[in-house]
């Protein structure tokens, strides 16, 4: 007999439309005695079957369904369709950009709520962010496993997050060898080093593509800043672009080595490429006090909000930071900015922008707005799977 979680009344409406959460706050009782990580079935208060979730008890998330189909089962073929589904999902993304690294499943908007998987060349890594999750990693490995025989896999379940579902931080090689690293990926003819074990998130931010891509149009001959370069990519297309010079700025020094060895790998001259290992902050304040500009400015920073409580504080963030980089930009300069705040919403950040140019003295012209790429979807019912949002701004 299946663990039942009956709804308050009313607290259907989310799942009528797809949405994958039930908030602790919305459930009126629980029939069964269901363990971390659990298959239950969820219904409305007049019993109406919903859809069949994960149950994570610690969290305030406390079901994240798996199906709205009541003949699904939850087993291993279910993730077998998953992944098989994601993947034909993105191969001809992979023919049209020759891509050997990028997102094979994004969680939620691929149905498998808490669940991110990338693929580096041979390489398949795991983030596992919720007790559903947890619980089925051996049938994931094992299916993936099957599928992607070359592969070595391996667990990035480092992130704070994990904690909320009551499980611990969790990193490790879970299936074959892992090759030496770095791991070199292709994507639109570039060649990018990633190192699975020690690199940000999964590794890389397969995210930026398109918008490193996009960047390349503006550099040619030009003078760039790439701020928060992490392993140097923007910068990277930017030398393939043309620019005639480009400072890459990020306060880890091992990110800039590795900002170092991409060029090199890329055969690119880099005598006219500088790596500044500072707090780009402070390092903006002080190019305004000595009165440096730049053509094109790059701003990626990381995550500034985590929750809601740090919103206004995010705000206060970017608008300080896209201020000061405005005043750096030559007249008719570029500026790209980014938030990959989730909880930023897109018109605020937008706002937030054009508060910037106001309060630095310049005329802004929003001409293209940006996104992650393709392979990051965006459930139709899953609003939130959209958290990557980016400007470019023609500045006066």
């Amino acid at each position: 007999m299946s663990i039942r979680i009956k709804l308050k009344p009313g607290r259907e409406k989310s799942l009528d439309r797809h949405h994958p959460w039930v908030f602790a706050s919305g459930i009126h009782n629980i029939k069964g005695k269901p363990q971390l990580g659990d298959t239950v079935d969820v219904v409305a208060h007049d019993g109406r079957w919903l859809g069949r979730g994960a149950w994570s008890p610690e969290s305030q998330i406390q079901v994240r369904i798996w199906t709205f189909d009541r003949q699904e089962e939850i087993d291993r073929a279910f993730f077998e369709r998953r992944i098989q589904r994601a993947q034909a999902g993105r191969d001809e993304l992979i023919r049209e950009k020759g891509l050997t690294g990028y997102r094979l499943i994004a969680a939620e908007s691929d149905g498998l709520p808490g669940i991110t998987i990338d693929k580096y060349a041979n390489v398949l890594v795991c983030q596992l962010l919720s007790a559903g999750a947890d619980v089925w990693r051996d049938t994931l490995v094992s299916v993936l496993a099957q599928h992607y025989p070359d592969c070595a896999i391996y667990e990035r379940s480092d992130v704070d997050s994990r904690k909320k579902e009551g499980l611990p931080l969790v990193t490790g090689l879970l299936h074959g060898q892992l090759p030496a690293m770095p791991v070199i990926i292709e994507e639109n003819g570039v060649r990018i080093s990633v190192d699975v074990e020690k690199g940000h998130k999964t590794g890389f931010y397969l995210d930026q593509r398109d918008n490193r891509a996009m960047a390349a149009r503006f550099v040619e001959g030009k003078s760039v800043l790439n701020c928060f370069c992490y392993t140097g990519t923007f910068g990277l297309y930017a030398a393939k672009g043309g620019a005639a010079s480009i400072e890459n700025v990020d306060v880890s020094a091992l990110a800039l080595d590795t900002a170092r060895h991409n060029m090199a790998i890329n055969e690119l001259d880099d005598s006219h490429v500088t790596y500044s290992e500072a707090d780009v902050f402070k390092l903006l304040r002080q190019y305004r006090d000595e009165g440096k500009t730049f053509d094109v400015i790059v701003l990626d920073p990381p995550k500034f909000a985590d929750n809601k409580a740090q919103l206004s504080g995010a705000c206060r963030g970017y608008k300080d930071i896209n201020m000061i980089a405005m005043q750096l930009l030559k007249p008719g300069g570029v500026l790209l900015t980014f938030s990959c705040s989730g909880l930023m919403p897109a018109d605020l950040f937008q706002k937030i922008v054009a508060d910037a140019a106001l309060d630095a003295g310049r005329d802004a012209q929003f001409i293209e707005r940006l996104s992650q790429a393709s392979d990051h979807p965006i459930g139709a019912a899953f609003p939130e799977g959209f958290y990557l949002k980016g400007l470019v701004a023609k500045v006066w």
